[in-house]
């Protein structure tokens, strides 16, 4: 049996134009980006942050697995995955899951499924429904993306998209073989990724399908700070505005913990 080895890449971007400095933010105690790299390596694979700032370098517990690339413009996450692993590092793997760096909430069986849908397809990723509770009160956000999901037994998506009030809600975690990743960059940029900003619009339009997997998942993404209001509150961590924002602030005026 050939023996497929995995890694975890976490892009993160402290530039957000939504949430400036959203890696660095509070949650439960722990800065988010050190939340989502911890609830990946509960996966026990190799687990990577790739960042723009070595602000975020320095928070972290683990140096070695971080990944500062300053130099380089990067349209989104995908991309600075795909320059990140020709770093000589990661010419030992195989394939890759890429969770987002603004998915707390992520989780062992996410991880599971998106590596499962590896098996039939060379790009992969994750959903759950907007029936109702909090997914459902996001159904006209467009921070919230949603997703068109084919009915076949192995299910594929079919579109994503910002603006539509239908259909499934997409989750920040994707999976590839190194081939398809390697390739990405290279690919055309389709009007359509560019007007909604999605990334994996670039898949679909370039021929590629798109393997998915539903969770029954009521986590958050943290997309703005009333997202991370949200789930403070959910967890048990409320804090007023003010409070929220001071994470963020320190982060901006340098005042970081040794």
């Amino acid at each position: 049996m050939v023996d497929i080895k995995t890694a975890i890449l976490i892009p993160a971007r402290t530039g957000s134009t939504r949430f400036k400095g959203k890696p660095l933010v509070e949650l439960g105690g722990k800065y988010m980006i050190q939340r989502v790299y911890d609830e990946c390596i509960q996966s026990k694979l190799d687990t990577y942050v790739l960042t723009d700032d070595w602000a975020i370098a320095e928070v972290m517990k683990t140096p070695s697995h971080i990944v500062v690339e300053e130099t380089k413009q990067f349209a989104n996450g995908t991309e600075r995955c795909a320059d990140a692993i020709r770093h000589h590092r990661f010419d030992q793997y195989d394939q890759f899951i890429n969770v987002q760096g603004d998915m707390p909430d992520v989780s062992f069986d996410m991880i599971v499924s998106t590596l499962h849908q590896l098996k039939h397809y060379s790009v992969s990723t994750m959903y759950t429904n907007m029936e109702d509770g909090y997914n459902h009160a996001r159904n006209n956000d467009l921070n919230c993306v949603k997703m068109i999901v084919g009915s076949l037994r192995r299910q594929r998506a079919l579109w994503f998209g910002r603006g539509l009030a239908y259909g499934e809600h997409h989750l920040g975690i994707y999976g590839y073989h190194r081939k398809a990743l390697e390739d990405y960059s290279s690919l055309h940029v389709p009007e359509e990724e560019i007007i909604e900003g999605l990334e994996q619009l670039r898949w679909l339009k370039a021929g590629y399908d798109i393997g998915c997997m539903y969770t029954d998942w009521n986590g958050i993404e943290i997309n703005t700070p009333e997202d991370a209001i949200a789930w403070r509150k959910r967890h048990g961590k409320v804090q007023n505005t003010a409070q929220s924002s001071a994470a963020v602030h320190r982060y901006l005026t340098g005042d970081l913990p040794n």
